[in-house]
């Protein structure tokens, strides 16, 4: 996938989630820092030129492997803002991006026995425009729906954010 696809699916994806704790515009900015700074992190360090062509490498393209690149923005935010929602947005960034990578024609690395192997669920061009709009539509209706709920939520979760729990 694009990078700009794995931007728009993972701010939708994580605003979709802390939206109810956050209030909508403060989940979209946090979640839109996670997002673009982990995506960018798992493919600059993940990617690698070999004969003329890049491909992905298990550095950063196994799901266990993808949790750190997530957490590396979402942990300073989190202390930096109070938020401990934010931690498992973290946890979710990474998997994201696998959850695209899967549909293309190389797919993710999986172990088997001592070996990393390719796994793939479809096998999409990188740049197919109908794939990439998929996923982006997709990105987009979770923001959509994510400032629905806000609007008609019948509990402000996003309130429980500015409660201070007896600390003075």
């Amino acid at each position: 996938m694009k990078l700009v696809t794995h931007y728009v699916f993972t701010t939708g994806l994580l605003t979709a989630i802390s939206s109810p704790f956050l209030g909508f515009y403060t989940a979209l900015s946090l979640s839109f820092i996670i997002s673009w700074i982990s995506n960018t992190l798992i493919d600059r360090l993940g990617h690698e030129v070999r004969g003329g062509y890049i491909r992905r490498t298990p550095r950063t393209h196994t799901l266990f492997r993808s949790l750190p690149w997530g957490l590396i923005p979402a942990v300073p935010l989190a202390l930096l803002e109070g938020y401990v929602v934010l931690v498992l947005l973290g946890l979710v960034a990474g998997p994201s991006h696998l959850l695209l990578d899967v549909f293309t024609e190389r797919g993710i690395y999986v172990r088997q026995g001592r070996r990393w192997t390719r796994f793939a669920l479809a096998h999409f061009p990188y740049d197919s425009i109908f794939v990439n709009g998929l996923a982006i539509l997709a990105g987009s209706a979770l923001l959509y729906m994510a400032l629905l709920s806000q609007l008609h939520s019948a509990l402000p979760f996003h309130l429980l954010s500015h409660v201070n729990f007896g600390q003075d």
